[in-house]
């Protein structure tokens, strides 16, 4: 009977913390959609940075999968704070691989985090010369 009790404590604990886990882990999200194509952008890199002072830190970088996607760009050695932070989506290199030419070589987005205990998204509408962002979800 005791062990049946330390059973159901254990999964009710972990019910409780491993959402809150994943939610540190799982801060900020971005997508690349190209409107020429209307299909994912694979293999941009995105860079994550956090301003400090007059300069910004580099906390992390990855490249989009085969959707497009970053699912999780927010390092897990980071705590999610309240600040102004950038990601920028290194587009010369994408466009430079499909033949193409481009006016953007970056794409720097600034955003502001004013709860940490909220999940950002940052989807990015793209063309050869011309992009859309807003804050998803």
């Amino acid at each position: 009977m005791n062990f049946k009790k330390h059973l159901l404590s254990a999964i009710i604990l972990s019910a409780v913390t491993i959402p809150t886990l994943a939610l540190a882990a799982d801060s900020l999200s971005v997508h690349i959609l190209n409107q020429q194509t209307g299909k994912p952008a694979p293999g941009v890199e995105v860079t994550l940075e956090q301003k400090q002072a007059n300069n910004w830190k580099i906390l992390n970088s990855e490249k989009t999968d085969q959707d497009g996607r970053v699912k999780k760009l927010w390092p897990d050695n980071v705590k999610t704070e309240i600040g102004n932070y950038r990601v920028t989506f290194k587009t010369g290199k994408y466009f430079a691989d499909n033949n193409q030419s481009s006016f953007f070589p970056e794409i720097p987005v600034e955003f502001n985090i004013s709860d940490p205990e909220q999940h950002y998204h940052i989807p990015l509408l793209l063309s050869q010369y011309g992009y859309s962002t807003y804050r998803g979800s």
